[in-house]
């Protein structure tokens, strides 16, 4: 049985490793010894750091395993915090409050075959797929691109699985003929075939766009942003106002400030998690007014519908949002 997504786990850090170049791997066991919740392919988690910073990690062992989760962190040069606190903070025998598992990029289990393109550390979620397709007897092909060989990790673990033959490798600074090229991969594909994708944006946004171009239906398409290509703060964003429905009681939020900060500072308390609209925890509901969605969680049709948004980053077309807060 799944757990309560809003529940907190309290985990110790029993093994650290170093998966590949720049890329730090923990695996998290429960304190007290008990079976994690059961998770799917593709789930993540909210890992609470040092520094009180909240960052999502995608789950890279297998579903079946309830005595530990793995996850694997990047160090980003350009770190917010999260990366940096995982690989200069964080040790072996370290106690950390995570979430539960969640999922918003499950696999289509009606799915005939299944096309997995990874980019960089977007692998820890598309192994953990093909491992779990892999196990169910599925047809799946998998492309793992990474900018040199040092800097990929789970090399060995993708060579040791049964499904190798089921998965090719590209390296940016390898050979020119065995770079991933995106248009043959997905024109090569079966029309019933469904496409996961997760990696850096500009990865992702070649991989889509280039399906779309080929015509394949969005059902289709299946990915996973670590952040939300319009999220934060522009030029030009002016003030508006939030009004809670419960009380009447009216915030303003100043440019450069989002929604939550506003809330937060004026004593309203309102659960947040990544700040960059991924993944939903601060999801509200709108009553009234026009929403300039900034983010990657909810669907084109969801965002169309202007009846919830994500205070984190997204904003307001209007004076005033009434909130059903």
């Amino acid at each position: 049985m799944m757990a309560d997504a809003n529940a907190e786990l309290q985990v110790r850090v029993a093994r650290r490793t170093l998966e590949a170049e720049g890329i730090c791997g923990l695996e998290l066991v429960a304190c007290d010894g008990a079976p994690l919740p059961a998770f799917a392919a593709g789930s993540h988690v909210d890992v609470h750091l040092p520094g009180g910073i909240v960052r999502q990690y995608s789950l890279c062992n297998d579903p079946a395993e309830t005595h530990r989760y793995q996850i694997a962190v990047l160090r980003e040069p350009a770190s917010r915090g999260g990366s940096a606190a995982v690989h200069d903070l964080v040790a072996e025998g370290d106690a950390l409050r995570i979430s539960a598992p969640r999922n918003h990029f499950a696999l289509a289990a009606d799915a005939p075959r299944h096309l997995l393109l990874a980019g960089g550390i977007g692998v820890t979620p598309i192994l953990c797929m093909a491992e779990r397709l892999a196990v169910l007897g599925a047809r799946f092909h998998m492309h793992y691109s990474g900018r040199s060989a040092s800097r990929m990790a789970f090399r060995e673990r993708i060579a040791a699985a049964a499904f190798a033959d089921r998965v090719q490798l590209h390296c940016d600074d390898g050979d020119a003929a065995q770079r991933l090229d995106i248009a043959a991969v997905l024109a090569a594909a079966e029309a019933d075939t469904h496409l996961y994708v997760c990696g850096p944006q500009g990865f992702m946004d070649a991989v889509l766009a280039s399906a779309r171009q080929q015509g394949w239906a969005e059902s289709r398409l299946h990915w996973e942003f670590f952040a939300a290509a319009d999220a934060g703060p522009r030029d030009g964003d002016g003030a508006f106002e939030v009004q809670l429905a419960s009380s009447g009681r009216v915030v303003a939020v100043a440019p450069g400030q989002s929604v939550t900060q506003a809330l937060l500072a004026a004593g309203v308390d309102i659960m947040v998690s990544c700040e960059q609209g991924v993944c939903g925890t601060c999801l509200t509901r709108v009553l009234s007014g026009e929403v300039d969605h900034r983010d990657a969680y909810l669907t084109a049709q969801e965002q169309a519908a202007n009846d919830q948004f994500t205070p984190c980053c997204s904003r307001a077309r209007c004076e005033r949002l009434v909130l059903d807060l």
